[in-house]
């Protein structure tokens, strides 16, 4: 599955995150080692459906002069990229997304890397809508007719952000990101598609994180029934860097990561996002999780 990493909190160096730790991004993306859940009893079933390498593209999205929003994607790997490395050495921000991408039988094009950016809003997801050529024309439709033509690939992550956008993102986040989800369990029961719907995704506007982690409750037997893996560090954390030394980040600092940026971490370090939760994050404020709520 694929990888992602967001931050928020005063400006830093993105390769104090994005590459210089020991399990950086840029290392998740050629070997991604946190496949499963510590201890989870279902472990062995999941071996062979998991993707250690998330070589098709990566992106990265961050809040750059003004208030705007930049944007980087490429569909190289990331590990194989100095432009990557060469850009992450350079910008500075406050808030920043970066995603590397696994999309075994996708398109591997540069509109269906993560993050997408539309409208103030950055947005990536690491999961899967099942079945999702049967529920596309449905789910798309679904989306705001001015919002419509800013969709320019053809993938699942996409149509959830467009979604979120229809929703009210900007005006209720939350609400917006159950909403998201709730027309998705939707859509999938009607069709009657067992294969569960899996997601951990977070939105943000450059002032806020908005991180949800899913998975569909009724999956049906034999099917991988864990949610994405999905992990929180707040204020000045420590990161073992690649030449031995330590990273320490801002005391405000907000990271949320597929999985921990170090070989060898600690739960003291690093707390586990509960499941079937969405949240807000903002600067020097950790979220308050709310159970998602599939009635609205």
């Amino acid at each position: 599955m694929c990888r992602w990493l967001a931050y928020l909190g005063s400006p830093i160096a993105l390769e104090d995150v994005l590459v210089r730790p020991n399990h950086s991004l840029i290392d998740q993306s050629l070997l991604a080692r946190d496949l499963y859940l510590p201890g989870d009893p279902l472990a062995s079933q999941f071996r062979g459906s998991a993707f250690p390498t998330n070589g098709d593209g990566f992106g990265v999205a961050w809040t750059g002069r003004g208030g705007t929003l930049g944007q980087y994607r490429q569909i190289e790997p990331a590990w194989d990229s100095q432009n990557l490395r060469h850009l992450a050495a350079q910008i500075e921000s406050g808030c920043f997304l970066a995603h590397v991408r696994a999309a075994p039988g996708g398109t591997i094009s540069e509109q269906n890397c993560h993050p997408f950016v539309h409208g103030g809003w950055m947005f990536q997801h690491n999961g899967e809508v099942p079945a999702f050529s049967a529920l596309k024309r449905e789910l798309t439709l679904e989306v705001d007719p001015a919002l419509y033509p800013s969709i320019l690939g053809n993938a699942d992550s996409e149509v959830c952000f467009y979604l979120a956008l229809t929703y009210g993102l900007a005006e209720d986040p939350v609400a917006a990101m159950n909403r998201m989800v709730s027309r998705i369990e939707r859509a999938r029961r009607v069709r009657g598609i067992a294969d569960p719907f899996r997601a951990t995704m977070c939105a943000s506007d450059g002032d806020r994180l908005v991180v949800l982690r899913w998975v569909s409750p009724d999956a049906s037997p034999g099917f991988v029934v864990n949610a994405p893996s999905l992990y929180h560090s707040a204020g000045p954390t420590m990161l073992r860097t690649t030449d031995g030394t330590e990273e320490v980040l801002p005391d405000d600092a907000q990271l949320v990561v597929s999985e921990p940026l170090e070989l060898h971490w600690s739960r003291h370090t690093w707390s586990e996002v509960p499941a079937g939760m969405v949240g807000v994050f903002g600067r020097g404020v950790e979220a308050e999780f709310s159970p998602v709520d599939l009635s609205v």
